[in-house]
């Protein structure tokens, strides 16, 4: 029997396998905290106070695979972070000689907050090319579809006709609102250096005169922000995070969520390209892509709370704000990574069936155009009459079962009166291609 590991992913099919799993995974982690440490030691070496030996000595030693995770992760519950036993374990690893060099000046969040920001960054990278593959398909499917007329649905009821064009569009448009957020964020997210409270004291007593240009040479050791103050209790990194990750989260389910309802099978506009199986009954072919979409977005708003919750953070360093920071903030950037893989893969293979879509343009007996004709035909009836007919003759089409345009027909008030352009759904789009036309010119 193996040893079971943590980061497999059994119960999370939404990330498990994808580039998100592996970026966040302990080893993941581990190594960050260690590329922290080594690009310390480099940056202090760079302005003087080290020699460069030792962090020579420090980055070659800071190497994932050399060190326990499951034992750093057992002797992290003494001192309330992992961050304590590694420097015990990357000092004996250093050696005697330039150990003492190890985790000079900084304190435990110093690491652990700019590991955090390394192992955002590494996840949100690879993440922003699923969303530029979302975002292509999705622009080809607005494109292809630009005057497909569908039944518009408000309060889950038929209203007015609307395109599959411009439902496509809409969906683009909130990917890439995404993609802009966590391009924002991702190049925005910030080393942290400020030693025991914030003050960076113990770095000057270990000799560094400008504090600042070590600050700005550990960020620039690590491919991060220089902050402009420690940020211990001034969480807008994570803050910017919880948003930024939350709102792809909830984007990309607002796509899962529509197209499970346009596959129902009553509905069947619109199917998965490659559906899932059952376990018990043969013919189904599940909608497992929006599913596990769907599955993220219900659970990113709690885990942003969770984040946001952690701002109220009391003194120069918390007890528990910054703690309970760290699961959800690696919860959030896992399904929103798996979401990224999964909403592409969907979109890159979703089936659109125009002529389901225009059978169901008559369900309501050409009811869905009476918006129109309340507007049409006011100026021929009068505006009292012409709602006065179109009631009853609504009535009439559930009632007698014919169509609307029939029943109009029949009317001498209308004689002259081009119907069959007034009752066609597709004709009554609106400006729904211009708009569709207007949302692929963005970028």
């Amino acid at each position: 029997m193996t040893s079971p590991d943590p980061d497999t992913g059994l119960l999370a099919p939404g990330w498990a396998g994808s580039p998100a799993a592996s970026a966040t995974s302990d080893g993941a982690y581990l190594q960050a905290l260690l590329d922290a440490e080594a690009a310390l030691t480099r940056a202090q070496a760079a302005l003087g106070p080290v020699p460069a030996e030792a962090a020579e000595a420090v980055t070659a030693a800071a190497d994932a695979s050399r060190f326990d995770v499951r034992s750093l992760a057992d002797r992290a519950r003494a001192g309330g972070n992992p961050v304590i036993p590694l420097v015990a374990d990357l000092t004996k690893a250093v050696g005697e000689e330039y150990g003492p060099y190890v985790h000079r000046g900084a304190t435990s969040q110093d690491i652990q907050d700019t590991a955090t920001m390394l192992v955002a960054a590494r996840a949100l990278g690879p993440r922003l090319a699923d969303l530029d593959r979302t975002e292509r398909a999705l622009a080809r499917l607005a494109a292809e579809h630009r005057d497909t007329a569908m039944p518009g649905r408000t309060l889950t009821q038929h209203a007015v006709p609307t395109t599959f064009g411009l439902k496509a569009a809409g969906w683009r448009s909130l990917v890439l609102d995404a993609r802009d957020r966590t391009t924002a964020v991702r190049d925005s997210l910030p080393a942290q250096l400020g030693g025991a409270a914030g003050t960076l004291a113990a770095f000057t007593a270990y000799g560094t005169e400008d504090v600042r240009a070590l600050t700005e040479a550990f960020a620039a050791e690590l491919g991060l922000q220089a902050p402009l103050l420690p940020w211990h209790t001034l969480r807008t990194p994570i803050a910017d995070l919880a948003g930024c990750l939350a709102f792809t989260v909830g984007a990309l389910g607002k796509i899962a969520a529509d197209v499970l309802v346009l596959g129902r099978t009553e509905i069947a506009e619109v199917a998965e390209g490659s559906g899932g199986g059952s376990s018990a009954m043969p013919h189904k072919a599940n909608p497992v892509r929006s599913t596990l979409i769907s599955a993220a977005a219900r659970r990113a708003p709690q885990l942003a709370a969770t984040l946001y919750g952690s701002l109220a953070a009391e003194d120069e360093r918390p007890a528990g704000a910054w703690h309970a920071e760290w699961e959800p903030l690696r919860d959030l950037l896992r399904p929103r990574g798996g979401a990224a893989r999964d909403t592409a893969e969907l979109t890159e293979g979703l089936r659109v069936h125009p002529e389901v879509m225009r059978e169901h343009l008559d369900l309501t007996h050409g009811l869905i155009v009476s918006e129109r004709l309340s507007v049409e035909l006011a100026p021929v009836l009068g505006r009292a009459r012409a709602k006065e007919l179109l009631t009853d003759l609504a009535r009439r089409t559930y009632d007698e079962g014919l169509p609307l345009g029939e029943l109009l027909a029949r009317e001498p008030e209308l004689k002259g009166v081009d119907l069959d352009e007034l009752t066609d759904p597709a004709r009554f789009t609106g400006s729904a291609g211009t708009l569709t036309d207007r949302a692929l010119e963005r970028r």
